[in-house]
């Protein structure tokens, strides 16, 4: 009899002491180790939060464009080129992480259609939509804790939006010490165009869109994006083809070259900017 007593009390204690241990351990803050990965979108929050306690207080924002590129190149090229140079900028200059790509971008008038909007398949907001996205991120990323946000534009459109949002942001956060930065040294493309000019290319065989530039940097990053094939049989049209210069002298090789160009330019920037400078 006192046994079978035993057996009840047990039953009855058992469960009580593992609601005990749910409950303490219910008020135990979620943990997780420190990701290699520095993309947001493959991130859980609580990878992000210990990302920020670990001193991950930079945050690149990088900006492509859905966008004609010619006969020979998909509409996404600028999101897979500043999308993988986001990549290894943040991997560069360490202890930062990279939000997803703002794909919608200024691209010229709808009504009547001005610049890449005469084009098929190009999507494009307002200056002041792309404005306020990029503001509503940047107040997203304050108010988690991050103290360095970088817009990082592969879209020329982009450029002065960027730059006037950034500016206008860290003037009201200076108090907070939170700044947003427009690294327009990534952007800037006059060293390429020198290189390739030390190469043997020319103003016009270099071209500004769909050219040589952005054509090797997507074969180097998403080669199946690019058709050099097309661009030969858009030669006998008289249609716009939508790009400049010569982008069958384009390879990935001079790809590599080109882009890593854009990384170091862009790594230099946010490093002198966390040092005060």
């Amino acid at each position: 009899m006192f046994r079978l007593t035993l057996f009840r009390l047990a039953l009855l204690v058992i469960p009580l002491c593992a609601v005990i241990v749910v409950r303490a351990r219910s008020n135990e803050p979620l943990t997780s180790e420190l990701s290699k990965t520095v993309e947001f979108r493959d991130l859980t929050w609580v990878e992000v939060r210990t990302a920020l306690r670990e001193g991950y207080k930079t945050v690149l924002v990088p900006t492509g464009g859905i966008e004609q590129n010619g006969p020979h190149m998909i509409l996404g090229k600028h999101d897979y080129i500043v999308g993988w140079a986001a990549d290894r900028i943040a991997i560069k200059v360490g202890r930062t992480l990279v939000a997803p790509v703002i794909s919608y971008v200024p691209e010229g008038d709808f009504s009547p259609p001005t610049g890449h909007m005469r084009f098929p398949g190009t999507l494009g907001v307002s200056d002041s939509a792309f404005a306020g996205v990029l503001e509503g991120t940047a107040r997203s990323l304050k108010a988690h804790g991050f103290t360095l946000i970088c817009f990082m534009g592969d879209h020329g459109q982009s450029q002065a939006v960027q730059r006037e949002v950034a500016e206008r942001l860290s003037k009201e956060w200076r108090d907070a010490n939170v700044r947003v930065a427009h690294i327009d040294a990534y952007y800037d493309d006059r060293a390429q165009v020198k290189r390739l000019e030390a190469e043997g290319e020319t103003a016009a065989s270099i071209g500004q869109h769909a050219s040589i530039i952005d054509t090797s940097e997507l074969l180097a990053v998403h080669p199946s994006g690019v058709d050099l094939g097309k661009v030969a049989k858009a030669g006998g049209v008289s249609e716009q083809p939508g790009s400049s210069g010569d982008p069958t002298r384009s390879s990935a090789e001079r790809g590599r070259s080109l882009i890593s160009m854009r990384i170091e330019a862009a790594a230099a920037q946010i490093e002198a900017l966390r040092a005060g400078k």
